[in-house]
């Protein structure tokens, strides 16, 4: 008699595949998105590190006529673009590889959830990320004299902002066609982030309308919460900051998540 199971009908469900529970997984996928790097992340310190430092070395001139608020938003305002190279830039950067090279559909055959491998990939870059930031502070520092007062919130705000511009990213690398395009879009995206809202600027510098629009912007939000954090002083404000990161980090790696080509066989 045979043992075979009984065939399943045609249009019957398959049955979930079982997999590893869900910190195992993140673990792994998150040593395998470290590990595609070991060899690059130099490159990655150089690119997140210099544009903004030349950045701050361009606007310090022109700032330091306009006193010391002025040079502390061309300090907290390029550290959001160097998180914007190390996060936003990268993590479109990977997906568009993996979707060019097949890694998502081999990814998809696994018992792996997308969300997992979105989230492995923010995290990892986000790591990948703190050196450039970490430089790009203590040079921009001593290049613009502006005072440190960093707050014990500090670390998480920067790991929340981190967090909201690689699902910027992750957005854009799944949904655009090549990887080309994604790098077209990655880069407009920074200069359109970079200069809505009050980031690099003070507000009362900006156009009314830039500064409204600047409140969808996750930079913006990240950029004030770096400037009370860091420099102080810190108000009420900033729980509406860390609030908007993380209503604004959850949307966007939703949209990236549903977008995601994740073909289950």
């Amino acid at each position: 008699m045979s043992t075979m199971p009984p065939r399943p009908e045609a249009g019957a469900p398959r049955a979930p595949r079982a997999g590893l529970p869900w910190p195992a997984e993140m673990w792994d996928l998150l040593r395998m998105e470290l590990t595609n790097w070991r060899w690059e992340w130099r490159s990655l310190l150089m690119t997140a590190t210099l544009s903004p430092l030349i950045s701050v070395l361009g606007l310090g001139v022109f700032a330091r006529d306009s006193g010391s608020e002025a040079l502390v938003y061309v300090l907290t305002g390029n550290m959001v673009i160097s998180l914007m190279f190390g996060n936003l830039h990268n993590a479109q950067s990977r997906f568009c590889f993996m979707r060019e090279r097949g890694g998502l559909d081999y990814l998809a055959t696994l018992p792996i959830r997308r969300e997992s491998l979105i989230l492995a990939v923010v995290l990892a870059f986000l790591v990948l990320s703190l050196p450039s930031l970490l430089v790009t502070t203590l040079v921009g520092t001593a290049i613009l004299g502006v005072p440190l007062r960093p707050h014990p919130a500090l670390i998480g705000v920067v790991l929340l902002a981190g967090a909201s511009l690689a699902a910027v990213g992750a957005m854009i690398g799944v949904a655009v066609r090549t990887p080309e395009e994604g790098g077209s879009w990655s880069l407009l995206f920074t200069l359109v982030l970079a200069a809505l809202g009050p980031v690099v600027v003070p507000p009362d510098r900006l156009p009314g309308w830039m500064v409204a629009l600047g409140r969808a912007s996750p930079a913006t939000w990240a950029a004030s919460a770096l400037r009370q954090t860091l420099v102080g002083p810190v108000t009420g404000r900033l729980a509406w900051d860390v609030l908007a990161l993380a209503a604004l980090t959850a949307l966007l790696l939703g949209v990236a998540s549903r977008r995601m080509d994740w073909r289950q066989g």
